[in-house]
């Protein structure tokens, strides 16, 4: 049997020559402000052992997800990281954080995780470009809307964003998705939910401050926010990709989706190269 075995290795290797493909780690990294080990997924392309240093996207999860779930769902994902040649990082969000420092719930500091803790450890730990004009923000449902939440308020880290069935504005959904145990109830904390949802964050962009790109599927539950973020966007002259097409809330939408986003990434990271 291991005769058996190594031959069929060294087949592979005949016929195919010394392929290569995108490694894909599970590393513990440490939240100081929440106190505890937080893992993610680290996604690095087949050259990065012979690279020199990597642009990085950092893609986030949905509501009732985890940092396994893009690896898991998307089996061509190691050939788009391969393909552009990036460091993908899929952090835990936890079930419910809306990836914001939820001031109902003080062990949910999710915003500050990702902005400020995790982006240093990424960066000390692999081959990394370390500025924003090098990372990029991008995620599904709640990690859509976690995504745009976190680029439009650290513009500092980030320089291109993107969104897949984002929740783009919580406000019509108070009952939903943990929601409220992050922020209070909308009846009781009107305020912090308008200061908590992408759609009101508009003003914190102008026009080019970062690169943006929207995508939601026409029978999703979000599209009318979807729809609506693009008008406001429009309205304020604020660039943007928006893309929709038929598709649910679903992995077969998401998995469809990723390859625009990466490949809006790669085009970001490629023009910030040529400036």
């Amino acid at each position: 049997m291991i005769v058996f075995r190594t031959l069929l290795i060294l087949s592979f290797f005949v016929i195919f020559g010394h392929a290569q493909a995108a490694k894909i780690d599970t590393v513990d990294t440490y939240s100081p402000s929440m106190k505890k080990t937080i893992k993610a997924v680290v996604m690095t392309p087949d050259s990065y052992t012979t690279g020199s240093e990597f642009p990085v996207v950092y893609l986030l999860h949905g509501y009732g997800g985890n940092y396994s779930d893009w690896a898991k769902k998307v089996s061509n994902l190691g050939q788009s990281v391969d393909r552009h040649q990036v460091i993908i990082v899929c952090p835990d969000g936890n079930v419910g954080s809306w990836y914001f420092d939820s001031p109902a719930d003080p062990s949910f500091k999710y915003e500050t995780y990702v902005a400020s803790e995790l982006v240093p450890w990424v960066d000390s730990h692999y081959k990394t470009i370390k500025n924003r004009q090098a990372r990029a923000i991008t995620g599904l449902s709640m990690g859509g809307h976690g995504a745009l939440y976190l680029a439009f308020r650290h513009q500092d880290v980030f320089g291109a964003t993107g969104s897949m069935s984002g929740g783009v504005d919580i406000r019509p959904f108070p009952n939903n998705w943990d929601m409220a145990k992050r922020l209070g109830s909308y009846a009781q904390f009107p305020d912090r939910w308008e200061q908590n949802t992408v759609i009101n964050l508009l003003h914190l962009l102008t026009p080019n401050s970062l690169s943006l790109i929207v995508d939601c599927g026409t029978e999703d539950f979000f599209f009318r926010v979807n729809n609506n973020l693009h008008d406001k966007l429009l309205e304020r002259n604020i660039p943007h990709d928006y893309i929709t097409r038929p598709g649910g809330h679903n992995w077969n939408y998401w998995t469809n989706a990723i390859t625009y986003q990466l490949l809006f990434m790669r085009q970001y990271f490629d023009k910030q190269k040529r400036e």
